[in-house]
């Protein structure tokens, strides 16, 4: 008996940590304090050494603290946190509803646009939800919207934050499975923008088949003159446009790097909250101190992550997964959907930054035994690969009962919606991820053809 626990120490330890994850107790303390557990255990086994302990600071160090594509990670977080204190998203949801009044379904289709563009400009999902429900669900409801309706489409274009660049979790794929950021923020672009032409073809089909649930907005809305038009446009809609231009312009033309890219959005969205005239002292205080929580909450999740990860491949974890996989003699593709169920069903009880974090480091030394012959070849595999975990990540805000956009919302919502109501509504959000999914794993090149044709020159 003792014997099987030595060899299995490392899958002990994994399933442990599954379980611990829903004692309630803080992540990265989850994720620490099993990483030293189980590294006593081995040092008692003699299957790990104590010195080795040490070895986990240098591991921190080295990719958290050195790593300079790590760096981005806080400004696209105080990007993102600008933007939404300073109200931009709001003059932009605006301009969009007078833009798409005369479309079946105008209003959730303006919420979807702006959750795209959003995206674009912020990659944080919680900040889009929350501002999307303040500033357009009981406008929804109150043009005779039905909630569930409502609330879907908000939540399901406010996570779109997390796959349309720029995207933090795009950033930590690139580090842990060594593959240029530049290259996953092009990779996974056009999948984002299918994702939000699935949302919109939804909403304009059954707007136009039931009118009721969608019905359009009035004619009457927006500026009378052409002047006040071109002023809306230059006031509400360019700025934002303009700053998603300068993040992703910057690294698709070669102007800088993903991180320097990061600098340029924080200092734009500053700027963009100096022009519109709305900063103000106690403001940035605000952004500062709402930055500097989310950006400790992240790295304390990768320290954790960082040792469970070393101290797991110590204890022979990759050799047994792969082994395992080796022996279901499955093949490739069937592999490949069975990590893809694994990460959905994992999305129903955490959070995107876990399941990377724990899941990512185990299944990378899967993907160099897969073949999938001419559907996808070489290196191109890791990318493709890394995208399609993307788009299934995406789901985990969104399923119940831990679905994190579905909390954002129901946080700031009015109490006539209920969750039993946001559960319905996301429900045909969830199954056009699946589409989409279905749609990048079926044909590799939406992953593929923009980084080779914009970076393989």
């Amino acid at each position: 008996m003792l014997d099987w626990i030595i060899d299995n120490l490392a899958i002990i330890m994994f399933v442990s940590l599954v379980g611990l994850l829903f004692s309630g107790f803080p992540v990265p303390l989850v994720l620490g304090g099993t990483a030293v557990l189980f590294g006593l255990l081995g040092y008692l086994f003699d299957v790990f050494s104590f010195i080795e302990f040490f070895n986990i600071a240098g591991r921190v160090w080295g990719t958290a603290c050195e790593n300079p594509i790590f760096v981005a990670i806080p400004l696209f977080i105080f990007m993102g946190t600008t933007l939404e204190r300073s109200r931009i998203a709001e003059d932009l949801l605006a301009a969009f509803q007078v833009l798409l009044r005369r479309v079946p379904g105008g209003l959730a289709v303006s919420i979807t646009a702006i959750g795209t563009i959003m995206a674009a400009a912020t990659g944080i999902v919680a900040a889009s939800v929350v501002l999307m429900t303040v500033l357009a669900f009981q406008n929804m409801v109150d043009r005779g919207y039905d909630k569930r309706l409502a609330g879907g489409a908000i939540c399901a274009s406010g996570t779109l934050g997390i796959l349309i660049p720029p995207s933090i979790m795009l950033v930590f794929f690139g580090d842990m499975m060594r593959l240029s950021v530049g290259h996953l923020f092009m990779g996974a672009l056009i999948p984002g923008l299918v994702l939000s032409a699935l949302f919109i073809a939804f909403i304009l089909i059954l707007a136009t088949l039931s009118p009721r649930m969608a019905p359009p907005l009035g004619a009457e809305m927006g500026p009378k003159s052409a002047s006040a038009w071109v002023r809306m446009l230059m006031r509400s809609f360019l700025p934002p446009v303009f700053l998603m231009f300068l993040v992703l312009g910057s690294i698709i033309f070669g102007w800088a790097t993903p991180t320097e890219a990061a600098g340029v959005g924080a200092a734009g969205a500053l700027f963009l909250m100096l022009t519109s005239g709305r900063i103000t002292w106690s403001m940035i205080k605000e952004v500062t101190r709402e930055s500097t929580l989310t950006i400790g909450m992240v790295f304390g999740i990768v320290i954790g992550a960082t040792a469970f990860a070393y101290i797991f491949r110590s204890l022979g974890g990759d050799d047994i997964i792969v082994s395992f996989v080796k022996g279901l003699d499955i093949g490739s593709w069937g592999v490949l959907f069975m990590l893809m169920a694994i990460i959905f069903l994992l999305g129903f009880f955490f959070e995107w930054l876990e399941i990377t974090l724990i899941m990512l480091p185990i299944m990378y030394p899967i993907i160099g035994i897969l073949d999938f012959g001419s559907h996808v070849t070489g290196q191109d595999v890791y990318l493709w690969f890394a995208i399609v975990i993307a788009v299934n990540l995406q789901t985990s805000f969104l399923t119940p009962p831990f679905g994190f956009s579905l909390f954002c919302m129901m946080g700031v919502a009015p109490k006539s919606l209920r969750m039993e109501d946001l559960y319905q509504g996301i429900i045909p959000f969830v199954a056009l991820q699946v589409v989409g999914l279905a749609l990048v794993m079926a044909f590799p090149a939406l992953a593929l053809w923009l980084p080779h044709a914009i970076f393989d020159k």
